[in-house]
Formats: C-alpha cells, sequence, structure tokens
C-alpha cells in the first residue's frame, strides 16, 4: 500500500515514558475482564489525543475515524472541555442531588432547551445502558404495562436489562430481562424486505410493530425503543416514515415511545440535533450518552413532566449522575457545539465523504452499500452483490490496512461487515479527503 499523508497539526504529544505495549496487555489478560476484545491483530496503545487525532506509545498519529465508538464528539482533550472540567474539579467534585449545586440545573436547563415539545424534565445517568434501564422503568410505571417492543439489529446496553432489549447476539446473554421484551423486524433497506426503491417501505416495515403488538403481547404495550440510526448493528438508516407510523402504532397500544440518541444525538446527523427529528416525530422519552460528556461517564434521560411525576411515588436518586464535574463538562461540550458549528461541519463533511463513497462504491465491487447522515457513515461489504453474503473478511482487513495508513476506524453488523465512520464532529475537509484516500488504498489492497 501506497503511504499517504496526514494533514498537518500543530500538536507536539510528549514522549511515551510509560510500561510497554507487552507489560500493558499482559497486565489486561491477568487482571481484566476475559471478555475484552481488541480491534486490531496487533494490539494498538493510544496514549494522547488532541481534537480529532491520537498517539499511540510509538509516537505514530492516527485520524480517530470512530471517535472512541462516538464517544469523542468535540475532539479529545479539547481545551475549553478540558477547562471547565479542571476547574469544576479544583473547587468541588462531588456532590449528590440531596444537595444543592449549581451545576446541575444550569446543565438540565440548557439540555431541555435543545428538546422540542414538552420534554424538559431531566434524569442524570452515568452510561446510556442505565439511561435506557431508567426510561423502560418509567414506560412500565407511566402506563401500567409491561410489554416493550424493540427491533432486531439493535443495541442498547450491556446491563442485564439493556441487554434484554437488544436483538444482536454477539452481545447479548440469555438474560431473565428479556421476558416481555419482543423484537419487531428490522427496517434495514439494504437487506430487508423492503429496499431504497420502494418508497413505501417506512410504513411496511411499521406494520410489523403492529402485527407483533396484536400477536406477541396482551395488545398493550409499555414501550417502543428504537435508534434513529442502528449503531452496533452496522449504522442502519431507518426509512423514511418508520418510525411515523410506529409511534401510532405504539401510542394506539397505550405505549410511550422511546428514542435511544445514545449515538445519534447532539448535531452528528448534520440536518437536526436529535435523530428524531429527521423522521418528523417526537418521542415521549429521549435518552442520551457518549457525545453527551465527550468521553466522561455521563448519559441523561430526558421526558415530560407528565410522565416524570410517577417517578416521584418513591424516592429516586442517582449518586453520580450529574454530579458537579460531569455537569461542568457536559455544558462545555454543548457550549463548543455551539460556539464552533459542529452540527453544520457534520451536515457539510457528511455530504463530502458519502459522495465519496459512493464513487469508491462503483470503484469497488466489494462494497454493496453506503449509507448515513452528516458524520455517521456506513461501509458494508459483501462477497456478491446479488447475494449479498457479509464478506466478514473483507471488512476485518480494510479495517486492519486502514490502521496501518494512520485511520481508526470502527466495525459493525451482524457479521461484522460493515466499517463504521463517526469520528469527532470537528474534523476538516482535509481529513476527510484524507479518510477518502485512505479507504480507496484499504480496500483497493483487500
Amino acid at each position: 500500500m501506497k503511504s499517504i499523508p496526514l494533514p498537518p497539526t500543530s500538536h507536539t504529544p510528549a514522549p511515551y515514558t510509560g510500561p510497554s505495549l507487552d507489560a500493558v496487555l499482559a497486565q489486561r489478560k491477568a487482571f481484566l475482564n476475559p471478555g475484552l476484545f481488541l480491534y486490531y491483530k496487533q494490539p494498538i496503545m493510544l496514549v494522547e489525543g488532541s481534537l480529532q487525532y491520537v498517539w499511540d506509545h510509538t509516537g505514530k498519529r492516527y485520524l480517530d475515524g470512530l471517535g472512541g465508538i462516538v464517544t469523542i464528539s468535540v475532539g479529545h482533550c479539547h481545551p475549553h472541555v478540558v477547562a471547565a472540567a479542571n476547574k469544576q474539579n479544583a473547587t468541588m467534585q462531588h456532590s449528590t442531588t440531596i444537595y444543592l449545586n449549581p451545576n446541575i440545573g444550569a446543565f438540565a436547563e440548557k439540555l431541555a432547551a435543545k428538546m422540542p415539545g414538552d420534554l424538559k424534565c431531566v434524569y442524570f445517568t452515568n452510561s446510556g445502558s442505565e439511561a435506557n434501564d431508567l426510561a423502560i422503568l418509567m414506560a412500565r410505571l407511566a402506563t401500567g404495562n409491561y410489554d416493550v417492543v424493540a427491533l432486531r439489529n439493535a443495541y442498547h446496553g450491556g446491563s442485564p436489562a439493556s441487554m434484554g432489549l437488544t436483538a444482536h447476539s454477539n452481545w447479548k446473554f440469555n438474560v431473565p430481562h428479556s421476558f416481555g421484551v419482543h423484537h419487531a423486524v428490522a427496517p434495514y433497506p439494504y437487506r430487508g424486505n423492503f429496499g431504497y426503491d420502494d418508497p413505501d417501505a417506512g410504513r411496511k416495515y411499521a406494520d410489523d410493530v403492529k402485527d407483533l403488538i396484536g400477536y406477541a403481547t396482551p395488545g398493550k404495550i409499555a414501550a417502543f425503543i428504537a435508534e434513529p440510526i442502528q449503531g452496533v448493528g452496522g449504522f442502519v438508516v431507518l426509512p423514511d416514515g418508520y418510525l411515523k407510523h410506529t409511534y401510532e402504532h405504539v401510542h394506539a397500544a397505550g405505549g410511550l415511545c422511546i428514542s435511544d440518541e445514545v449515538q445519534t444525538g447532539f448535531g452528528r446527523t448534520g440536518t437536526h440535533f436529535w435523530g428524531f427529528e429527521t423522521h418528523g416525530v417526537i418521542p415521549d422519552i429521549v435518552t442520551m450518552a457518549k457525545g453527551i460528556g465527550n468521553g466522561a461517564p455521563l448519559a441523561a434521560v430526558v421526558t415530560t413532566p407528565k410522565i416524570a411525576a410517577v417517578m416521584a411515588q418513591k424516592v429516586h436518586f442517582n449518586t453520580f449522575g450529574g454530579n458537579p464535574v460531569v455537569s461542568a463538562i457536559g455544558t462545555a461540550v454543548l457550549e463548543v457545539i455551539e460556539n464552533e458549528k459542529t452540527q453544520a461541519n457534520c451536515l457539510e463533511l457528511g455530504r463530502y465523504i458519502l459522495a465519496g463513497l459512493e464513487k469508491l462504491k462503483a470503484k469497488h465491487a466489494i462494497i454493496g452499500d453506503v449509507r448515513g447522515k452528516g458524520l455517521m457513515l456506513g461501509i458494508e461489504f459483501v462477497k456478491d452483490r446479488a447475494t449479498k453474503e457479509p464478506a466478514k473478511e473483507a471488512c476485518a482487513q480494510a479495517v486492519e490496512n486502514a490502521r496501518e495508513l494512520g485511520l481508526l476506524l470502527g466495525k459493525g453488523g451482524l457479521w461484522g461487515q460493515t466499517i463504521r465512520f463517526a469520528p469527532p464532529m470537528n474534523i476538516t475537509k482535509a481529513d476527510a479527503d484524507f479518510l477518502l484516500a485512505v479507504l480507496d488504498e484499504a480496500i483497493g489492497a483487500v
């Protein structure tokens, strides 16, 4: 493969003086969760980051094309976010919500201002899994119903309850929390029964939710939960009209609609601040994590005061959710998004990169589909475009090749057949050109 130069950067990383990669790997194997996985055949050890770039222990620089799995929204170690965290760390690190602190209310108000309709009541948690757990509990209490409808190919977290919502075998144990959860057909235009060429695909996929409620539940449900773009499932964009029709079926069955914005929120889709807004709907409950804290352990559930009132039946609080430090960080992230116009950047560069991916698809027969919105883009690999047989090995090799050339990417899809690209939202056009050039070389070398 030919070398492709990274765009220039003014940041100079400090020389790494810590333990060796082998020592860190051995320590990990001896003391950490044995279920952890590594993306690359030769593990990579990242020791420093600056905005869209990261450096490994040897000093090699990479463009972070996955944003720490869609976690780094405004860039690694963004100076405004770091300054906010340092300032708060030096004054008050922790006070639970049984005491008053100005940070948590101010952050909640700023976050609520980004929500449409009556979505104004904020609950802070520490992770997306915890947020989805709380959302389901809230829906069951508010409706008096128990059954929940989720989607096949979905991922909603790693806790027992959120794992029960997940329909992706690579990420799911046989947990009892699956009881009462029913999985509808994934509205997957590339692989499903209704494709891109069917203008009524959204309604047709939504009909499966209606049928599922009629056949598999008591006819009444507590909630329907979906990602506006399926993340771990391979950045699958739901067809137009799907959420609109599905929400109608769910509300008719007495249920609430939950939008999992863990990967799609905060302007990443470009046209709107939240993924559900791209579908012209307003959910009853919204969950969010990852990009909200730019890497800090921060997540949230936002709902209406009416629905939130059911949680006041008992004492309910979160020891660490919305603590002063993460509230300062979350506020700073919103300020960067506003001041640096990262949503507009996602729209402009997302369209530019997607157009480039279409050209790569025309060039490389191994690419079956390219899709996405804003800076949330997928490239699905197939062995044959007619049969659409997943090309898992080719995808993995392309990711390996890209790493060698200085680009870090993610994988997704049930078979690991899809490259996921979701960088920090402040990448530049030069980064986009680098990305496309690397992908062309990496895929061509498979």
